[in-house]
């Protein structure tokens, strides 16, 4: 086997080779031996003939390929074209498009734009570990903006001022680690607080804005506030790694989806800080772990799509 890819262009011309995408799959997905996804057996026999793997025991669908148990599962689109698209996603610091895609890989767009979408629902990362240190604390408001717009269709979408028609967001970064992003319904207290105790440890160094509905965090943290009509910095004490991470994510939405819809946000919320968060790795080592999220997570139609009552074999 060939040496695993370090650019996109390697990559391309790596997975084009079919044992290669089988070999870097099941190195990452079995790395102890192949397993049947249905059952857990290994008492499993490759068919060469088939490119797919026949488990001895008895049930239902012995038979089995990498796609099974996966987010590529029931996709016709081969496995060149997953590893390329995969790669673009995680590697491209503004995001790539399903039109993108569609051009590049010789698909069509909805295909494209479905294939993007498993990925990045399969980019989520949960933890349960809260964060700790210094921490950052931020909202922002993604939407369309005004002066973008044709006159009738801001008379239509535009019917207030501020955040009133856009979808609010909030981040919490740990200082030099990582960033966790939530679409939340509104900025009032109860909503940001909620946020602020789920995911950071108590007594953590608390920083954020002026904003009245972090008042009363003070007695689990250690919470200072930097008044933005008056300064950005106060020693340590800003939110200027939140504010760069805004930065990123509003430009990639602005130049490379131009237009995102409030219920789908989420999953580019998690797309960006995906390569946010592995920033300080290569794209080899980026693609790679992404690699091994994607192939343990298998997403139904209606978590892709947001859509329900329509049966897996429709995309």
């Amino acid at each position: 086997m060939a040496s695993e890819p370090k650019t996109l262009q390697e990559a391309i011309l790596y997975f084009a080779d079919p044992v290669n995408c089988r070999e870097y799959l099941v190195a990452r997905r079995w790395p102890n031996g192949v397993t049947c996804p249905r059952c857990g057996s290994q008492n499993v026999l490759f068919l060469e003939k088939y490119n797919r793997w026949h488990c001895r025991e008895k049930h239902n669908a012995p038979q089995f390929t990498l796609k099974t148990g996966t987010v590529m599962e029931e996709s016709h689109v081969g496995l060149d074209k997953w590893m390329t698209a995969m790669w673009q996603i995680v590697n491209c610091k503004n995001g790539i498009s399903s039109y993108e895609i569609h051009r590049a890989l010789g698909i069509t767009q909805k295909t494209a734009w479905f294939l993007d979408h498993r990925i990045r629902l399969a980019l989520t990362s949960g933890s349960f570990e809260k964060l700790t240190g210094e921490i950052e604390a931020d909202e922002t408001f993604i939407g369309g903006k005004a002066r973008n717009m044709h006159v009738g269709k801001r008379q239509r979408r535009i019917t207030g001022t501020g955040g009133k028609d856009k979808t609010a967001v909030m981040g919490i970064m740990e200082r030099g680690g990582n960033v966790r992003t939530v679409v939340i319904a509104n900025r009032k207290k109860k909503a940001l607080q909620a946020e602020v105790k789920k995911h950071v440890e108590a007594g953590s160094a608390l920083y954020t804005d002026a904003l009245l509905s972090y008042e009363g965090l003070a007695g689990d943290y250690a919470h200072q506030v930097v008044d933005h009509a008056v300064q950005y910095v106060d020693g340590r004490v800003h939110t200027n790694g939140l504010e760069n991470f805004w930065s990123l994510l509003k430009r990639g939405i602005a130049g490379t989806y131009v237009s995102v819809e409030p219920f789908h946000l989420f999953r580019y919320l998690d797309e960006q800080a995906y390569r946010f968060n592995n920033r300080k790795m290569n794209d080899a080592e980026r693609f790679d772990m992404a690699v091994k999220g994607i192939v343990g997570k298998r997403l139904t139609f209606a978590e892709v799509t947001g859509k329900v009552g329509i049966p897996a074999e429709s995309f």
